[in-house]
């Protein structure tokens, strides 16, 4: 099992130790810690990279309860130094943060966010009917969303029935794995592209304005 530190700290270097490397049928190498900094590809993010001892480290994905990290060259097992890269993870931040802040404007207007994509270019959220669901509008989202950025609004974190939670300002508290900016200003503003609602879905697609 590895220890995914990056749920409750936002630093991108630490030393750890490396518990594993081995060959792909790739000509990679796949790395395990005892415990990471590095995101894994999944939740509707990409996944950080960065380097390992000074390996470059392309992608990194999340086997059961181990965080393995895909390596370009072999890295030795003990003790290293593990650097995430700061644009990669500053940007998978604001577009998860981005769509985190959508949904709980949203959720409070009666709809619930079934799904999220939050890749550069491709920022989308899904959400179904919950009760009685308001009409929306994409500049009204877009307003209130940029409100509350402008505002600057704290990121909260909390462990919720086991999982850790996440929510920014006083928007509903939701389930996530993923990176966040500390606090809204870090996003910048965002602009909704297209809203749409087929067959009982609402789907909101987004993306950072720079």
């Amino acid at each position: 099992m590895t220890q995914r530190t990056y749920f409750n700290s936002d630093e991108l270097t630490m030393r750890t130790q490396v518990i594993d490397c081995s060959p792909d049928d790739a000509g990679k190498f796949r790395v395990t810690l005892a415990e990471t900094l590095f995101h894994p590809h999944g939740g509707g993010q990409l996944s950080d990279k960065g380097s390992i001892a000074g390996v470059n480290v392309e992608r990194v994905i999340l086997e059961g309860d181990k965080v393995i990290h895909i390596a370009d060259q072999e890295v030795a097992v003990g003790e290293a130094l593990i650097e995430v890269s700061p644009e990669t993870r500053m940007l998978h931040a604001r577009l998860h943060s981005a769509g985190h802040l959508i949904s709980g404007v949203v959720e409070q207007m009666g709809w619930y966010a079934s799904k999220g994509h939050h890749w550069p270019g491709e920022g989308r959220v899904v959400f179904e009917p919950r009760g009685n669901p308001q009409p929306l509008t994409a500049d009204g989202v877009e307003q209130t969303v940029n409100r509350l950025i402008a505002n600057d609004v704290p990121r909260h974190l909390a462990e919720l029935d086991g999982m850790r939670s996440v929510c920014f300002g006083d928007l509903p508290m939701r389930n996530c794995g993923g990176t966040h900016v500390r606090s809204a200003g870090q996003v910048g503003p965002i602009k909704i592209l297209k809203l749409k609602e087929k067959k009982g879905q609402l789907s909101i697609q987004y993306d950072l304005v720079s």
